[in-house]
């Protein structure tokens, strides 16, 4: 499948939160409390994705039609992670663009962004349930730590994947 590759603007903010949140469902559902997930608002996330657009470039992911997913990210935010000066934040697509290419397409664009902007190497957190962990271990990433992160009422494990050189993502 080809997916047309671009950066979003003010105006993409409601189809990056359309994204987030329908994707959260689809992937999410069985491991992230049911409630939760449906009490997920595109307006809620609108908001918080139109202020994300202006800290730190958002790589949108088309196929011709909408958008079908979204990667973003920036410095490091932890501090927890010595050595390793990027992160990628989120990256979500629909199940659709999945296995298709596009995943691989908004990591590289990422990458590239934060080569760009003098970062060498990056971290992204996973929820450990996520099937997405096999994704990162077939770029190249490696466990470097585990984590807890509350989503609703539950404790749920991250596993922190390490990229140690953004080039070999390119």
């Amino acid at each position: 499948m080809k997916f047309n590759l671009r950066k979003a603007d003010a105006v993409d903010a409601s189809a990056i939160a359309k994204v987030q949140v329908d994707s959260w469902r689809t992937t999410y559902s069985g491991i992230i409390d049911e409630d939760y997930l449906e009490n997920l608002s595109y307006g809620d996330r609108e908001n918080i994705w139109t202020r994300a657009i202006e800290e730190n470039p958002i790589f949108l992911l088309e196929d011709g039609r909408e958008v079908v997913g979204f990667a973003i990210g920036g410095p490091e935010r932890s501090g927890e992670y010595i050595g390793y000066d990027g992160e990628l934040y989120a990256i979500y697509l629909y199940e659709s663009a999945q296995q298709n290419g596009g995943g691989r397409q908004l990591v590289e664009a990422v990458a590239g962004d934060l080569l760009d902007r003098g970062f060498e190497k990056m971290v992204i957190a996973v929820l450990e349930e996520n099937p997405a962990c096999g994704f990162y271990e077939k770029l190249g990433g490696h466990k470097i730590g585990k984590e807890e992160t509350t989503i609703g009422s539950t404790v749920h494990a991250e596993l922190v994947y390490g990229f140690d050189d953004l080039r070999k993502l390119m």
